[in-house]
């Protein structure tokens, strides 16, 4: 059984990354707790002294025994320095892999030096077998040696604790041994790195022995993060200009796919929760009201323990979706909602639902905080400017909060907060210590330089967080910091990143496929595990959408944009009931959710977003991205341009573009050839011939433009087939996934489809056996297969399917 960011925390003991252990910490508590304080175990007291940081990636994963059915079992360890040293210390890191820090610790055990390797002739450098010792959680234990000489050090291991099951797994029931990692130092140098690692016959776990003498990760083995030395003078940067803009008004939807998907996302705003549940924890943070008991394990986490989270969710999509559609009920729930976070801000600008010495209690430091700064900012944009007032507040607080240096690493998935720093800077009320901040706490120039190498390492082996989806919120920041300072070191790294995402973990269709706890080598791209989570490709849009700003001519971002919201985002959006979490690429889709859950707040934030990604506004004229029937109207050259697209793609491959304008205007208009075009494609103006546009390019049609004037397209779109080359494969068989343009079709009928095909060596010959079914746009019957047809996976509700059939080999 697979686990996943969502079943984890949900069945954790500590749901989140510190937090079952770190309560119990026995260290100072930063700052004052409010009057009404939360119960104990969300005050998460900052460590001292050395803390292990999460090293959830599969190459710094702790060592592990096997289970033992007894407390009273003995198991051991044993390192072999090579030669006899003097040793000074030994350093023993808690088993910190799977956000428990400290679980597996041993209750009763002794460390031992000896000069041949059956330590007949032991000698102690610590002795912990007469009394129980207490879970250290993540603080690292150090045990002077006094110069013992040895060659050989064995920690052994006389009481184990119990590891209680987070889920029913066979594999999780017991007794064990774990640790992250040991050191042994001489001379002041660790000389275990790298060394032979032994074990006892009965519980020693041989897959995990090269995990004791790991070497350190990149950036060290501790939480805290402090770097002045990355920050730099504001009064030295040169921020690169866009090139273009994303429209923040002016779009109007006209029918079509779009507008039927944010018909359907207003429902499940409205439906979901009222104005009072979305501001509850508010209030119990004011002690307005009594604390609530969640019912179920579901409601603690997506809302108890990332409180106010859900008031970020119906921000950002309820703010997002008034740029483009009035509709009064949703602004005055958005307005009821701003002015009750205005209520209960503390006297220092404090907003947060939670308080603030909860801080690094589960994902509540970066997500929480991110998804609140999003909301508000889309609720300013969407006219309330009373949210940009309570950000600025709030982040003159947080820019000098006593947690900072436990932003990144000690609270779990610390990097998804880059963004609302980032973010904010580039709104009207930013200031340089929104970025300033990020470079001190956040940076981490190690994975700054993997990434810029183009290391598939660094995306899959982050050594400080679950290697997923999550990490393209980090990256996020990290071109916000390029753009805003200019630095090129920002933007080489997030383009590496952005390859090797592209190159690696992202599956037919567009679907970033990767997620926590699954390990995912590079081009896995497994079917059979649950991947593929919405929030993972609303993440992907708008980090390629910065790109797109940046480089509109290079038409790969918006080919992203496009496959994300057509595979991914309507694919996964069901309406009232909510969003699918995962988008499942064979079988059935996921039954939608509407309690609060990652993928339906960044699901509901894309689809509020669309009609921002069809245009773009140049300097000097308009960039046509996506085919959707709609109006955008803008300034240019003194004077208000409007263009109205005609088409009812993706059913219909015919696009009219008409001109509305008071008096002939001069503008460019670049019309995107999509890089999935067939063959060159011919545009004309008022009927002449005008352009030829190869596929992956822009067509500048540069002209002083008359009202009634249109340009006509008729895009080259046909059925596209790609063999699959992951790690899913079926013996004897080939499988194969077929688009039809950007859309991703599923071969409908059985859950597993085999197609009666014979000589498919090569995608065209499967392209050939598809015909198209009368009357029923975009579906399409196989020969010699009945039963089964090919639809637009998006389309796709409750039938089983398969969007990877698989065709026999033959000799």
């Amino acid at each position: 059984m697979s686990i996943t960011r969502r079943r984890f925390l949900k069945t954790s003991a500590g749901a989140g990354a510190t937090v079952a252990g770190a309560r119990f910490f026995k260290g100072p508590v930063v700052g004052a707790a409010p009057p009404d304080s939360p119960p104990d175990e969300r005050v998460v007291p900052m460590p001292t002294g050395e803390w292990m940081s999460p090293s959830s990636g599969t190459a710094y994963r702790a060592y592990r025994s096997k289970y033992a059915k007894s407390a009273d079992a003995t198991t051991w360890v044993q390192i072999d320095l090579g030669e006899k040293r003097a040793i000074d210390s030994v350093k023993v890191y808690p088993a910190n892999d799977r956000f428990v820090p400290g679980q597996g610790f041993p209750i009763r055990f002794k460390l031992q030096g000896s000069r041949e390797p059956e330590f007949h002739k032991p000698i102690a450098i610590a002795n912990h077998l007469d009394a129980d010792v207490p879970n250290p959680k993540g603080a690292i234990q150090q045990y002077p040696a006094t110069g013992v000489e040895c060659r050989y050090v064995r920690l052994t291991a006389t009481r184990l604790p119990r590891i209680e099951p987070r889920r029913p797994m066979a594999d999780e029931n017991g007794y064990y041994l774990a640790i992250g990692k040991m050191d042994v130092y001489s001379g002041g140098k660790n000389v275990a790195e790298l060394c032979p690692v032994t074990a006892d016959a009965a519980y020693g776990n041989d897959d995990d022995l090269p995990q004791v003498t790991r070497p350190e990760r990149a950036g060290g083995e501790n939480t805290f993060m402090d770097h002045p030395e990355n920050v730099t003078d504001p009064s030295t940067w040169k921020p690169p200009v866009h090139k273009v803009k994303v429209p923040r008004t002016g779009v109007t939807l006209n029918g079509g796919v779009f507008q039927t998907a944010m018909e359907k996302n207003i429902r499940y705003l409205l439906d979901s929760y009222s104005v009072d549940d979305l501001l509850r924890q508010f209030r119990e943070r004011a002690g307005v009201i009594p604390p609530f008991v969640p019912p179920n394990p579901d409601v603690k986490f997506w809302e108890e323990d990332l409180a106010g989270s859900n008031a970020g969710r119906f921000m950002m999509a309820a703010g997002n979706t008034l740029r483009w559609m009035e509709h009064p009920e949703l602004r005055r729930r958005l307005n009821a909602v701003v002015d009750g976070i205005a209520q209960y801000r503390e006297p220092n600008g404090y907003i947060m639902a939670y308080p603030p010495n909860t801080i690094l209690y589960s994902e509540r430091g970066g997500y929480t905080r991110a998804w609140v700064t999003h909301g508000l900012i889309e609720a300013a944009y969407a006219g309330n400017p009373k949210a940009f007032e309570l950000l600025r507040g709030y982040y003159d607080w947080f820019n000098q909060n006593p947690y900072l240096t436990q932003m990144l690493r000690f609270s779990y998935q610390g990097g998804q907060g880059m963004v609302a720093n980032s973010r904010l800077y580039f709104t009207p009320v930013g200031k340089p210590a929104d970025i300033q901040v990020l470079q001190r706490y956040y940076q981490e120039n190690f994975w700054m330089e993997q990434l810029a190498a183009r290391e598939e390492r660094a995306v899959w082996q982050y050594p400080y967080a679950a290697p997923h989806c999550y990490l393209l919120t980090n990256l996020e920041g990290y071109i916000d910091i390029y753009l805003a300072t200019g630095d090129e070191r920002y933007l080489r790294m997030v383009e590496g990143a952005w390859a090797l995402y592209h190159q690696n973990w992202e599956n037919s269709g567009g679907s970033i496929s990767i997620i926590e706890f699954v390990p995912s080598p590079p081009r896995s791209n497994m079917l059979n595990v649950p991947l593929g989570e919405l929030c993972g490709n609303s993440f992907w849009t708008f980090l390629s959408q910065r790109f797109h700003l940046l480089d509109p001519e290079n038409e790969k971002f918006v080919a992203e944009i496009e496959k994300s919201i057509y595979n991914v985002g309507l694919a996964d959006l069901v309406g009232s009931p909510g969003f699918r979490y995962h988008t499942l690429l064979t079988h059935h889709k996921e039954k939608p959710t509407a309690h609060n859950s990652c993928c339906e707040g960044q699901g509901t934030r894309l689809i509020g977003s669309l009609p921002e990604h069809i245009y773009s506004f140049a300097p000097d004229g308009l960039y046509v991205n996506l085919y959707e029937p709609s109006t955008v109207e803008w300034k240019g050259d003194g004077a208000t341009l409007k263009l109205k697209m005609h088409t009812r793609f993706p059913f219909d491959s015919d696009v009219v573009l008409q001109f509305s304008v008071a008096r002939p205007t001069q503008a460019r208009i670049r019309v995107r050839v999509p890089s999935w075009a067939t063959h060159d494609m011919d545009i004309y103006v008022n009927g002449d011939p005008a352009a030829k546009g190869t596929p992956g390019c822009y067509v500048a049609l540069d002209r002083t433009w008359s009202e009634g004037d249109v340009i006509q397209f008729r895009l080259p779109i046909a059925l596209y087939a790609e063999r699959y080359t992951g790690l899913d494969q079926i013996p004897g068989h080939a499988r194969f996934a077929v688009s039809y343009g950007p859309i991703l079709l599923a071969a409908v009928g059985a859950p597993e489809v085999r197609l009666r095909l014979d000589d498919v060596k090569e995608p065209a010959d499967l392209e050939k056996r598809l015909k198209p079914k009368s009357g029923q746009p975009l579906h399409f019957t196989v020969e010699n297969t009945p039963g089964i047809e090919f639809m637009p996976y998006w389309l796709v509700d409750q039938e089983p399917f398969n969007c990877f059939p698989a065709v026999p080999l033959r000799a």
